[in-house]
């Protein structure tokens, strides 16, 4: 069982989303703004794949993730960014600052979930 951390501030798409990571025997932590996700990233234990909202309040998700690749403990972990955002250049500047992966929302559940195992599959790193 992997543990995979949500950070997602819009409560509908973050149940969504603990719904279908349980369903598949995950287990799941939910960060909601990025202020505790930034707290979580200097003090907890990395997990197994992050799910980031691109959009968050207190620390947007790009800021995020540059955060997380800054730290020898995470940066390995894959990351795939959620987002509207479907600029060209905004999924270029998330992929070179380390994301894995980037889903565009509305996402296809059965699509997202299958980018997640994946990357639990294989280990995949950046």
């Amino acid at each position: 069982m992997s543990s995979i951390l949500i950070i997602e501030d819009d409560a509908s798409i973050a149940a969504l989303l603990r719904f279908m990571v349980e369903r598949e025997g995950h287990r799941v932590e939910m960060l909601a703004d990025g202020a505790a996700a930034q707290r979580h990233i200097l003090t907890a234990a990395p997990p197994d794949l992050v799910l980031l909202d691109a959009m968050l309040p207190y620390h947007d998700g790009l800021a995020l993730l540059t955060d997380m690749r800054a730290l020898e403990r995470w940066r390995g972990i894959p990351v795939i960014m959620l987002t509207a955002k479907s600029l060209e250049r905004d999924i270029v500047r998330a992929l070179e600052a380390g994301a894995s992966d980037y889903v565009l929302k509305p996402f296809q559940p059965q699509e997202l979930m299958a980018r997640v195992r994946r990357l639990l599959a294989t280990g995949a790193r950046r």
